[in-house]
């Protein structure tokens, strides 16, 4: 297990000064009418990236919005997306190695932010005090001092923050959420879920262009110095800049990369968004020896002030889910019985626990149910979740309204993982102290 030193919580403290250094003025966004077309810049153009800009390119056909510039610190990334986008929307796209010019321009009404992790939130409040809404990929940010200014950020600026983990605009979620609300599980125990990979692309290890680096000319180039940000300096690592999922200086690995989808809906489907009390991970690199510092099997535990838990497993060596489902004492629902929380369904499934309610007549008849108590299949609506949820960030543009994946529900999800993360390199059970927002080797006093 990686050693956590005490460099690295001075190195993170600089990384967040770095983020929440922030202009003196806020600087107001647009408002919008019925036929105000929406100008949209991407920072951060990688595979990630180039996906979502290009949604948001399609949705924009119908929402009446388009991408109007693109931003990389590899040349090679702006010269594609430019002439993607000019090609599939007939779009005049403009290109940028530097975020600042791409936020500065005023004509720019949002900003998609789909970089490593560790520029998520310098970007983010960046955009947000310069008057632009913002859609940023998960996980939301890079540290929970980094919450914390993302929060104040969105309530100071009035500016509409998505984050960008597509799941919880499934259906499934929603219908799952009305089913708690009306009691169908009673008193809540426990969610679980999984997120498991046995890939080349999966593990991280994707392309690396030999051709690419700091001292490279025209599309080649890369500004390494830019990328790392407030991480340390060090010399030009192609596997880091390509692979950068594996460090923990711009990553926290699987629970920020998929765990964030697993934690962002079952978000949504309780009671209220809810941040942990305490929280426990462990794993290690069992397969995997390569350059990593990433754990490629990881599992946690999150305990609630409410008296209900979440257990969580992956692996990036092994592509065998487990169902994602929430237990009550009364019932339990399965959002996702194939386990793949990405991946579509058409039902979701509650199963009531029938020495509890098997002599409840009142519940049997509140949710549909004779004697014999059989599993009950609730319909949902396979709808795509990329595209409604870039679709609700551009209506929620418009209606001022909070979007579904809001900067609070994302925030409960963002301090579950990178505690996750810390519990892992430290080796300890950590607390969260909600009042103080702060994470602690001990309880925090009443």
């Amino acid at each position: 297990m990686t050693k956590y030193h005490r460099r690295d919580f001075i190195k993170s403290a600089s990384a967040v000064g770095a983020a929440v250094e922030l202009a003196t003025t806020i600087i107001p966004g647009r408002a919008f009418g019925a036929n105000n077309k929406i100008n949209v810049g991407v920072i951060g153009v990688g595979g990630r990236g180039t996906y979502v800009g290009n949604t948001f390119g399609e949705v924009g056909k119908e929402k009446d919005a388009q991408v109007v510039a693109v931003c990389d610190v590899y040349q090679k990334r702006i010269n594609m997306n430019r002439d993607a986008h000019a090609t599939r929307f007939n779009t005049k796209v403009d290109g940028y190695l530097d975020y600042r010019e791409l936020i500065a321009r005023k004509d720019i009404d949002a900003v998609v932010v789909a970089t490593p992790d560790h520029w998520h939130a310098r970007m983010a409040i960046a955009a947000m005090r310069a008057g632009k809404d913002v859609y940023c990929e998960k996980p939301m940010c890079h540290t929970i001092e980094e919450v914390k200014a993302m929060i104040e950020a969105v309530k100071e600026t009035k500016r509409i923050l998505q984050v960008g983990s597509q799941t919880t605009s499934a259906d499934q979620w929603w219908q799952a959420k009305r089913l708690i609300a009306e009691g169908a599980i009673g008193k809540m125990l426990m969610s679980q879920g999984s997120y498991h990979r046995n890939s080349t692309e999966g593990e991280w290890n994707w392309p690396i262009d030999p051709n690419a680096g700091p001292t490279k000319t025209g599309e080649d180039y890369i500004d390494w110095k830019m990328w790392l940000g407030g991480t340390s300096s060090i010399p030009y690592s192609p596997d880091r800049f390509f692979r950068f999922r594996k460090y923990w200086d711009y990553s926290g690995g699987t629970a920020t990369d998929l765990f964030f989808h697993v934690a962002a809906p079952l978000n949504i489907c309780w009671s209220r968004p809810q941040y942990p009390s305490r929280v426990m991970s462990g794993g290690g690199n069992y397969v995997f020896k390569d350059e990593r510092e990433v754990p490629d099997t990881f599992h946690l535990i999150g305990e609630y002030p409410e008296e209900h838990s979440i257990v969580l497993s992956s692996s990036m060596a092994n592509s065998q889910h487990i169902p994602g489902l929430i237990r009550g004492h009364e019932g339990t629902i399965i959002m996702v019985d194939h386990g793949m929380f990405e991946g579509r369904t058409d039902h979701i499934t509650l199963k009531p626990e029938r020495r509890v309610v098997g002599n409840n007549a009142e519940y049997k008849q509140k949710f549909g149910f004779d004697d014999k108590l059989a599993d009950k299949s609730i319909p949902v609506d396979p709808k795509d979740a990329m595209t409604t949820h870039v679709a609700n960030f551009l209506e929620c543009m418009r209606t001022r309204q909070k979007p579904t994946l809001d900067v609070e529900t994302a925030a409960c999800a963002q301090v579950l993982i990178t505690m996750a993360v810390q519990s892992y390199r430290q080796g300890k059970v950590l607390y969260f102290d909600e009042k103080n927002f702060k994470v602690g080797d001990t309880p925090p006093r009443a």
